[in-house]
């Protein structure tokens, strides 16, 4: 007799067992049959199910039962929330309130995971030992069945395939040459001419790519011939096919070759387009003098053909590569448009995929793309202003459409207006902006000052008439160097600095004047110099030094210009007050003094 108590989605049911009168409460689902309750207990009793009979009881009256609430067996995990301050209710996340979702099973998954095959390395004892006897005292080995094995020649895989493959070709019959010794067929052999190999040897480059057309049909033209003249049946189809395979390396080698010196080039323009661009402007002075300036716009354009550079540089690490990624965004960042924005996405896409550990060569491709676009981003005059003088196309043709004449200075063209052009000029060679610019920064130096300064030393060296020809050799720049940097442009007895009031006198009148033999005073103190009988006399020894000193600085310099270094004759008192000079000024060594014992 089986009572059963229903209540929402369990019931407990109680079972009476007969005729032992054995009672059995336990919860069944409220959807159960009466199948498998004696599925059930079939199991529990070790009875066939066919056996079990199942009776129901009559209830005439209802009646008060206990009724137990089983909790279910899942438990929600507590995924976080957050607290009311003023309620102090509690809330929690959705995923706490929320029966997590059953996802499907899947028969057949076609992902990474299923596809990727996972290999484990372990290391096992095995309980197989061995051991070997070695001969020692008291233990003899026997050694005649030993032979000793010596390593043989190395058999490389491609020497392997190479045997395979020659094995695998048809060998040709052996047939009997005319004077009855056999004749086996060989392999191509050299063309009979001895013309050499298109490309010197598989893998090799040719000497010129463009060559190969004639050179190559030639060659196989004398191969096919020699072919002919030599093969007959199954050995000219073997040969046959080996032309073939060797003529396909051969171009394929070539096209290789080509390939590569082809990126090579464009490496090589890009370049000498960027350094171009970031190059100073240039001009040639008068003098023959180069004078270069730099604008914002050059120091714009090195900034990004450093940046460009960076950004090519191979086999960098992942913090450097990282840097340089950085200083590119930040760059780009100044503008925006599409171009900026797509540089900044493929930026952000390899700084995740580095950070991911994808390995360089997978990142190659995305590395090229960055630097193509960065190289268009440089050729935008709207981001590089300088790149406008060397593109060949400009962005606006009519913008230039009246400049036609060409500046040889500042290397622009430029409408006729921009020159200054005169009656009697043949051609154009620079406009107005670059003659101007050359009139502010030329140096103008002014001579007239020592020009009157020779004339005065020219009329009073002609009034001693002792045939003195140095001072007659002396120019303007020399008389200029004399004053300025020997004698401080003042007189060497008043400090007088006026130009106008001083002249060059010989120091000495009984030697002619030279630079390292004269003296710069005022008129009236030269008149009271050459009227001295001795300078001995006539001056402090201290300042007679001070005048030797700067006689020996003046034929130091003067020594160096060939027509003046020939009338210099070494004075013993100067070469004293020199070699004394030299003395002083030469670093000396100082020995520490050691304590006497």
């Amino acid at each position: 007799m089986i009572h059963s108590f229903l209540f929402f989605f369990k019931s407990t049911v109680k079972a009476v067992l007969l005729p032992v009168c054995q009672e059995v409460i336990m919860p069944f689902k409220i959807d159960s049959s009466f199948k498998n309750l004696k599925d059930h207990f079939s199991n529990i009793l070790h009875v066939p199910s066919d056996v079990l009979q199942l009776r129901c009881a009559a209830i005439d009256q209802y009646q008060h039962v206990a009724v137990e609430m089983i909790k279910t067996d899942f438990h929600k995990p507590f995924l976080g929330g957050f607290r009311h301050k003023l309620t102090g209710i509690e809330y929690h996340n959705a995923g706490t309130q929320t029966v997590p979702k059953k996802i499907p099973e899947k028969d057949n998954i076609f992902c990474r995971d299923t596809q990727t095959v996972f290999l484990r390395k372990k290391l096992q004892q095995t309980t197989n030992t061995t051991s070997t006897q070695m001969t020692k005292i008291g233990v003899y080995v026997s050694n005649m069945t030993d032979k000793l094995i010596t390593p043989g020649k190395y058999f490389t895989a491609e020497e392997y395939h190479a045997q395979r493959l020659n094995a695998s070709a048809v060998l040709p019959p052996i047939r009997q040459a005319p004077s009855g010794r056999p004749h086996p067929a060989g392999p191509i052999r050299q063309a009979p001419s001895g013309r050499p190999h298109p490309a010197g040897s598989v893998g090799q480059p040719a000497a010129s790519g463009e060559a190969w057309p004639q050179s190559g049909l030639v060659w196989r033209q004398e191969q096919l011939e020699y072919i002919n003249r030599t093969f007959c049946g199954a050995e000219r189809k073997v040969a046959l096919c080996e032309l073939l395979e060797k003529e396909t390396q051969i171009i394929a080698s070539i096209g290789r070759y080509r390939h590569i010196a082809y990126l090579a080039n464009q490496e090589a323009i890009i370049q000498t387009f960027l350094n171009k661009c970031s190059a100073p402007k240039t001009w040639r002075r008068a003098d023959g003098k180069i004078i270069e300036m730099e604008t914002q716009f050059i120091i714009r354009a090195r900034e990004l053909q450093n940046i460009y550079k960076c950004i090519m540089l191979k086999n960098l690490s992942q913090d450097e590569r990282l840097d340089v990624l950085l200083t590119l965004k930040h760059t780009v960042k100044e503008h925006e448009c599409k171009l900026t924005q797509e540089i900044l996405e493929l930026i952000d896409r390899e700084v995740d995929l580095m950070m991911r550990g994808v390995k360089n060569d997978n990142l190659e491709g995305l590395r090229k793309r960055i630097a193509t676009l960065f190289f268009h981003y440089i050729k935008t005059p709207l981001f590089n202003a300088e790149v406008a003088r060397h593109l060949k196309v400009p962005p606006d043709p009519l913008k230039f459409y009246k400049k036609i004449y060409f500046c040889y200075s500042c290397q622009l063209y430029l409408p006729s207006t921009e020159f200054a052009i005169s009656s009697t000029a043949h051609r154009i060679y620079r406009c107005r902006n670059c003659i101007s610019l050359d009139n502010e920064t030329r140096k103008r130096e002014s001579f007239l000052k020592y020009k009157y300064l020779l004339k005065r030393l020219y009329y009073s060296e002609v009034n001693y008439e002792d045939d003195s020809k140095i001072a007659f050799l002396i120019q303007l720049q020399d008389i200029q160097y004399l004053v300025e940097n020997i004698w401080a442009t003042q007189s060497a007895l008043s400090a007088w600095n006026d130009l106008n009031d001083l002249v060059l006198v010989r120091w000495d009148k009984a030697v002619e004047w030279s630079p390292w033999n004269c003296i710069l005073l005022t008129k009236d103190e030269a008149a009271a110099h050459l009227k001295l009988t001795s300078i001995e006399v006539g001056y402090d020894p201290l300042f007679i030094h001070k005048i030797k000193h700067k006689h020996i600085l003046a034929k130091n310099y003067f020594s160096q210009i060939p027509v003046l270094a020939s009338f210099i004759v070494d004075d013993p008192e100067i070469g004293a007050i020199r070699q004394k000079y030299q003395e002083d000024t030469s670093p000396k060594i100082i020995e520490p003094q050691l304590p006497s014992p």
